[in-house]
Order: C-alpha cells, then structure tokens, then sequence
C-alpha cells in the first residue's frame, strides 16, 4: 500500500499549508542566535563553557518550538498578527545579541528578551489559536510564564546561580507537557510542521558552511587549507543528506499524517522536539569542530576540538536515531553504529586535524552505502511501494 492511501482527507488538505515568507524571516533571526551559540562555543570550549551553551540553547530551543506549534495552529494571515510575530523576532534578536555574555552582564537583557519572547507567543496563542488549541495554551501558559520568569529573574543573579536558575527553567519546559497532559488538543498540519522544522535544521547547517570561511579568514590560499574546506564541506553536505535523503521529510510527513490528531500531537512533540534538540545542538557543536580544524588542518587537536568533531556528529546521528525510530519511517541500527564510530574518531583528531575530517566523511558515507543498499533490498521485497509504521512493534525500528 502507499503512503497517500493512508492519508486522510483532512491530511491531504492540510499538505496544502506551506510555510510563510514571514516564517521564514522569523527563522533567519533565530539561526542567528544558533551562529551566536557556536561563536560563544568556539571562544570557550572547556566543559562550563559547554553546559552553558548547552542550558542557554535548551532554554531557546523551548520557545522556537513553541513559535513553530503557534503559526501552525495560527497563521500569519493578518496585519496584528504579522506585527506581534515581528514583536516576537525583536525579542529573539535581544537574546541572541545577549548570548556571548549571557552568563555576564548581558544576562538581564537574555531575560528580558525571553520574557518578551515568551509574553508574545502566550497572547497571541490564546487570542487566536482556535477553541482547542487555546484553552489547551491557556493551560500551557502557566508553565511557559514561570520558565520565563525563572529566566528573568536569573539575570540578576550570580553566573552560578543563574545556570541554577536558567537549569531549572529547562526541567520546568521538559515536565510541562507531561503535568499538562493535553498537548493532544493541540491541532498539526503535518506539511507545515515538517517543513518548518526542516527549513530550520538547513539553515542551522548553513551555519557551519559559515564556519569553514570564519576558520579560513585571513590565512593563505594553500592545498592542506583547500583540502581541508573541501572535507568539511563535503561533512556537511552529509548532515543534510542524513536529514533530508531518500526523502526522509517527506516520509516523516506522511508518517505525521497517518496518526489520529492525538498521537500526531504526541510524536510532534517527541519526534520535533525531544528529538531535534540533539540535532541542532549536534550541528553547533560540528560547526565548532570544523572552525577548529580549518586554520590548523595538518596540526594536532585539542581534546575540545575533536570532542567538537566526533561528539557533534553523534549528538546529530543520536537524534536522527531518535526520529526515526520514534515515526517508524527507516531503519536505525546502522545509524547507532554510525553513532559508535563518529566517537571512535576523536584519537584521529588528536594526531591530525584533516585526518578526522576525513574519517568522519568516511563513516557517513560508508552508512549512506549501506542504507541505500538495505533500502533497495526492501523495496524489492515490498514490490517498490513504502508505507509508514506507527506502531510499537514496527520491524524497521
């Protein structure tokens, strides 16, 4: 059976909703505060620095998805509407400019452009998200005011208390669905809610293109530092392929769809959220690793720089482990073994830079070459047709 035979009539209207150029725009100025995550990773690698982009991206990443949930139940087809989203990009423009010296004293101005961030997207969800996807926000926001709340009043504190603060801001997001249990009520547009989330992991992987010219900015033109652009950008490429190939969006679309409005709100949260954190916060930390290794490409590492590379590129195979095995749309043991040897890289690192570029470019593509041939042998045993599996029992998990 296809996949379109399991779509129905309401799905197949709901593909029809695509992504706004405002959305767009809206998504321009978040990936600005994931350049400035990997800019603040890049200047301090040790493991405070770490954990504090690590808290400072979670607390972030929250609200970007709830922004994501919002022009999905409500699009910015009005002129109040367009106004309070652009609202809401000011508020993401305060905390990204505020990002390099979170923890110092630009915390006040992180907070205070959260809370705006957060006061904007309560509002208008509640004034315009339809009966069921208000009252369910109305209950939501309690939740999301007190994280924000945590988050203000933590830039006003001590650097260690604040991470205190802006931690338990993180658990108080991770527990709300969970307390509130009627995130159900909430209505996905499949098509829109998968492109959306993957406008935004391409863009965040631009980032590290990005970082390939801010790691070779102002050395000479010579065939190591060429080599290794090449590499990097050849790294890359294979994060997007490991996303978007053998179109994986398109199936996960399809896989949303076929769910009953509940489970679609459920896998939307766990498979779009739970699941993409690692991913982006994977793509930040690959970007940090290949800045890293541009400028010293026939030198050695530092432990950080190729934690930077193999950790990166597990964090981005862990989520897409995650994903997939969450909408049953491919399967994952080859990915977690990918997982495993992206980790084994990092010895290679600290004898030669471009060497582990190179490992690693090896080990995405020896697992695209088996995918595709375990891909080929079941479309051939299921007479060249895919359909999604949205059980716990689906074999391709």
């Amino acid at each position: 059976m296809s996949a379109d035979a399991h779509l129905t009539d309401e799905a197949r209207v709901e593909t029809e909703y695509r992504v706004s150029t405002l959305e767009l725009f809206f998504d321009l100025v978040f990936v600005f505060t994931i350049t400035q995550l990997t800019r603040t990773l890049a200047d301090d690698t040790s493991p405070r620095g770490f954990a504090q982009v690590v808290i400072m991206l979670f607390v972030i990443l929250w609200m970007y998805f709830g922004y994501v949930w919002l022009t999905n139940a409500v699009p910015p087809t009005t002129t109040g509407r367009r106004l309070l989203l652009v609202a809401g990009m000011g508020g993401f423009l305060v905390i990204a400019l505020a990002v390099p010296n979170a923890f110092g004293t630009a915390g006040v101005a992180f907070g205070i452009g959260y809370l705006i961030v957060n006061l904007v997207h309560s509002g208008l969800f509640i004034s315009a998200g339809g009966p069921g996807s208000a009252a369910a926000m109305a209950r939501l926001a309690p939740f999301n005011l007190g994280s924000a709340g945590l988050v203000f009043l933590g830039g006003f504190l001590p650097p260690l208390a604040r991470a205190a603060a802006w931690t338990a801001a993180v658990v108080l997001m991770v527990v709300s669905p969970y307390v509130n249990r009627r995130h159900g009520e909430f209505r996905i547009r499949s098509a829109h809610f998968v492109e959306r989330h993957g406008l935004v992991v391409i863009i965040a992987i631009g980032e590290s293109i990005i970082a390939i010219g801010v790691g070779a900015a102002g050395l000479p033109l010579t065939p190591p530092l060429v080599i290794a652009a090449l590499l990097g950008l050849a790294l890359v490429y294979q994060l997007w392929w490991c996303y978007f190939g053998h179109d994986q969006d398109v199936r996960a679309e399809h896989g949303l769809a076929a769910l009953s409005p509940v489970q679609r709100a459920r896998k939307a949260l766990s498979a779009f959220g739970w699941a993409h954190a690692p991913m982006l916060l994977g793509i930040v930390v690959v970007a940090v690793g290949v800045k890293k290794t541009i400028g010293h490409a026939t030198e050695h590492l530092y432990l950080s720089g190729a934690l930077a590379l193999g950790a990166g590129a597990a964090l981005f195979l862990f989520g897409q482990v995650v994903f997939r095995a969450l909408l049953g749309i491919g399967t994952v043991r080859w990915r977690v073994a990918a997982t495993v040897a992206s980790l084994a890289t990092v010895p290679i690192g600290l004898w030669l830079a471009i060497a582990q570029v190179a490992a690693l470019v090896l080990v995405f593509g020896a697992l695209f070459v088996v995918e595709g041939r375990s891909q080929t042998s079941q479309t051939a045993v299921s007479g060249g047709s895919w359909s999604p599996s949205i059980g716990p029992d689906d074999s391709s998990t």
